[in-house]
């Protein structure tokens, strides 16, 4: 068994096994391999961002908190194929980075043969070079924000070059429309829903406080003709 193989097998045993764990010597055992390579094997895992833990004491071992991840999927190859088309093709979309850890990981769990033909499969796609259309450096800064749903205290410029310094928002919501992107958010010095195009914003620093739930349609009324919801579940 390769290294990846055996890494994917590992996380499925520890998924299996739930809070009851597999000590270093049980999973060594299991894999023929040393204790130490097991430990140098979890540690990728949890390089990885997959939360394994080690619990203490007699019969301790690792634990892998199975509700913060998804269970096993077999992808096809050109299922695979169509999330790195999406990816390439839009390379500068909010958690993009996020897509292409999604993407190594929907990889590594792949067969070999599978992982061949969808690289071949890959080769037979040519789409038009997107990365000259970049996001702004602190879209970064505003997906997390947007995500985690805390205060973020802005340096924007308005359409009349007018700077505005240190405002705190209520980041809600990302949106793509007119050729640009913009920063949904709740401004405190307005009191108000306002846009913030992603190229005016000079700075972006996230606080430690969570902003109160406010209804996005009730705040900013229907989204622009252009521009609508991502849906996660095919509608056709």
């Amino acid at each position: 068994m390769n290294r990846t193989d055996r890494l994917y097998a590992i996380a499925e045993e520890l998924r299996a096994a739930g809070s009851r764990g597999r000590t270093s010597a049980w999973l060594a055992q299991r894999f023929e391999v040393a204790a130490r390579t097991v430990k140098r094997d979890v540690t990728a895992l949890q390089d990885s961002g997959l939360p394994i833990w080690a619990q203490a004491g007699p019969g301790g071992g690792y634990v892998l908190d199975a509700s913060a991840t998804l269970p096993p999927l077999n992808l096809t190859a050109s299922e695979a194929t169509a999330v790195a088309l999406s990816l390439a093709a839009m390379p500068q979309l909010p958690f993009a980075p996020d897509g292409r850890s999604a993407l190594t990981k929907i990889l590594t769990a792949m067969t070999a043969a599978e992982r061949t033909r969808a690289t071949a499969l890959g080769d037979r796609l040519w789409i038009r070079d997107r990365r000259t259309t970049a996001r702004p450096a602190v879209a970064g800064v505003l997906d997390e924000a947007v995500r985690t749903g805390v205060v973020t205290v802005l340096d924007y410029v308005d359409k009349k070059g007018s700077t505005t310094r240190r405002r705190p928002v209520e980041p809600m919501a990302l949106a793509a429309t007119g050729g640009h992107w913009f920063l949904l958010a709740w401004c405190r010095r307005r009191r108000a829903g306002r846009w913030f195009r992603l190229d005016r914003i000079e700075s972006a620093h996230l606080t430690t406080e969570l902003a109160a739930p406010r209804d996005l349609l009730e705040t900013f009324g229907a989204p622009p003709v252009d521009a609508g919801p991502v849906s996660l579940v095919d509608s056709a």
